[in-house]
């Protein structure tokens, strides 16, 4: 395996890892890296896909505990029953919406100007919505009704527009719902887990013939590198948003789209 391939695995799955749970979208900054790498082609899309696994599991590890308590009380605990509810709640229409539009999406709407006027388009929504937000009610995730839940869900389907941010939607989404900004991002962060899963189970299932022996490799180097940076990201946000508005993640994405705009208009 060449060693520059395995630096590129190495560099993206870190930017995948430390992007995905914030709210400056991935798919940009990965876009641009890969541009600026010369790997983009069929497979190094395939190899974007199969890494997001890696930033997955980092949730799962984070979360190891609470997981493990839900699926253990499934059967006897209301609280566990009501967790899982929500989340299958929240996951259907990121189902239902990905299915129904992923082909037009894929063929129409992932180009880098797209993805960059998202970003800028989404730091303002940011920037009002920390203005206009309601006062919160909702302090813990266990707290959520079904209808919650739902409004949730349809936040994060805003996010299948790319350069949206699948965090940034459901986090701004639930400040505006009346969530605190701890349970907004934590579900965010629970809600990952299924719709990741399904999202790069279906693409991978979609692109199987791309894959091939020698990118096992860099996929696992990607893989690793994902899984690091995403846990430290979780962690972060997490002490972050504990006292920190998201305003600078807003003029982070309006000056981080800017740049990708003309970029790719050069």
């Amino acid at each position: 395996m060449d060693i520059w391939m395995l630096l590129k695995a190495a560099i993206l799955g870190l930017l995948e890892g430390a992007t995905e749970f914030l709210p400056i979208s991935s798919t940009g900054h990965l876009i641009i890296a890969q541009d600026l790498m010369h790997y983009d082609s069929e497979a190094a899309k395939v190899f974007t896909i199969a890494i997001q696994l890696g930033a997955i599991f980092a949730v799962c590890w984070h979360y190891r505990e609470k997981i493990f308590n839900v699926v253990k009380g499934l059967p006897t605990e209301a609280s566990a029953q009501r967790f899982t509810i929500n989340l299958m709640i929240a996951f259907i229409p990121a189902v239902v919406f990905g299915l129904l539009f992923h082909s037009f999406i894929k063929e129409y709407l992932f180009s880098p100007l797209t993805v960059a006027g998202a970003l800028i388009v989404g730091g303002f929504i940011i920037l009002l919505i920390e203005r206009i937000k309601p006062a919160a009610h909702l302090h813990h995730v266990d707290d959520l009704r079904w209808t919650d839940a739902l409004k949730l869900g349809l936040a994060q389907s805003i996010a299948l527009f790319p350069g949206t941010s699948r965090s940034g939607a459901t986090i701004m989404g639930g400040l505006m719902f009346g969530l605190s900004r701890t349970t907004a991002t934590e579900f965010s962060f629970f809600l990952a887990i299924p719709t990741m899963t399904a999202a790069v189970a279906y693409d991978l299932y979609k692109n199987a013939g791309q894959l091939h022996t020698e990118d096992m490799g860099m996929i696992a180097v990607g893989f690793i590198m994902a899984f690091i940076a995403g846990l430290a990201a979780v962690r972060f946000l997490l002490r972050y948003v504990s006292s920190h508005s998201f305003v600078g993640f807003a003029w982070y994405r309006i000056v981080f789209g800017s740049l990708v705009l003309l970029y790719f208009l050069n």
